[in-house]
């Protein structure tokens, strides 16, 4: 470990490294319950994925300045599904045998959210470049392997999305105006030779 990390740092790092640990358990534990062929290649390439991310940090702290952050692939062709669709109940299992792909998909999904703000809270505290980096970029990562399960639990119809009606979601979002943009004076205060007598920038 650099002698010259923080002690912030150096706690930071041993929650992300132990909650890495965690993540890869907890996957190994879903992968003997999966029945879908779809969900099962998605986990395991979230564990490799997963598993070479933490191999890379622990080299990153071990060997300074050999660790890089790796982005997780892109999920492309998302075309997500709005509305309810006759949703199904869901309550908790009695056992682990109970365990099916809806049950499985939506556990990755908080754990992927989680990790995301987790991870992206703790970067905020590095001084280190580096590690700030890799951790940033593990938020990232979380957020795109939270946003595949997302995609595939919404084609199966375990994560339908509600909807408003059209005129009230339109009614929220076009209460946002532009914001006005003028000339920036020293220091990042508006110049006053663009503001007028009655306050507004001219």
């Amino acid at each position: 470990m650099p002698a010259n990390l923080g002690a912030h740092e150096t706690m930071e790092l041993h929650e992300i490294l132990t909650h890495s640990i965690d993540s890869i358990n907890q996957l190994q534990l879903y992968r003997p319950h999966v029945r879908d062929s779809q969900l099962k290649n998605i986990l395991d390439n979230q564990i490799n994925f997963v598993s070479q991310e933490y191999n890379n940090m622990v080299n990153a702290i071990s060997q300074r300045g050999r660790g890089e952050a790796v982005p997780y692939r892109k999920i492309g062709n998302v075309s997500p599904s709005y509305g309810l669709r006759n949703p199904g109940s869901v309550a908790p299992n009695i056992s682990a045998d109970e365990l099916d792909d809806r049950d499985i998909a939506s556990g990755m999904l908080g754990m992927h959210k989680s990790s995301a703000v987790m991870k992206m809270t703790a970067s905020l505290e590095f001084a280190d470049p580096l590690l700030r980096r890799m951790i940033q970029q593990g938020a990232m990562n979380c957020s795109e392997q939270a946003f595949e399960v997302w995609n595939y639990m919404n084609q199966k119809g375990y994560y339908q999305v509600p909807t408003m009606k059209e005129m009230t979601t339109e009614t929220v979002i076009n209460t946002f105006q532009p914001a006005h943009t003028g000339q920036v004076g020293h220091m990042g205060y508006m110049s006053h030779s663009h503001v007028g007598q009655t306050g507004h920038i001219s």
